[in-house]
């Protein structure tokens, strides 16, 4: 085995050289076009709620104990950093060289390049 650094960083706009398209955009085009094999049709769709909505009544009736819940917006749980601390390890922090600012190609992408960086402030 041989281990070694690699960049992840995934950019759709840079990679194929063009926005990509919204799952919406797909759906209203075959809307508009008759297909509808990416829509559920209503029986099956109450075939899955009867498979949840009894799971869903029991974490209701029961509440977890001790569920790592965590603040909307933040890193996670304590428990996920005491999880790699077992092992000696920790996650590795993003800071202001891991972000693009530059990109400009999708705004969307900017707003959570820029949510990412606050969150780290």
């Amino acid at each position: 085995m041989k281990l070694g650094l690699v960049n992840m960083d995934f950019d759709y706009c840079t990679y194929f050289g063009a926005e990509h398209n919204t799952g919406y955009e797909r759906l209203l085009r075959d809307c508009m076009a008759g297909d509808p094999t990416l829509f559920q049709r209503a029986d099956m769709v109450e075939a899955g709620w009867n498979v949840i909505q009894p799971v869903i009544d029991v974490w209701h009736a029961l509440p977890a104990r001790g569920f790592p819940n965590y603040a909307a917006g933040s890193w996670g749980p304590v428990e996920a950093e005491e999880l790699l601390e077992r092992d000696g390890r920790a996650w590795r922090p993003i800071g202001e060289e891991d972000i693009d600012h530059d990109r400009g190609c999708n705004e969307e992408e900017d707003q959570v390049a820029a949510r990412r960086q606050a969150a780290t402030d």
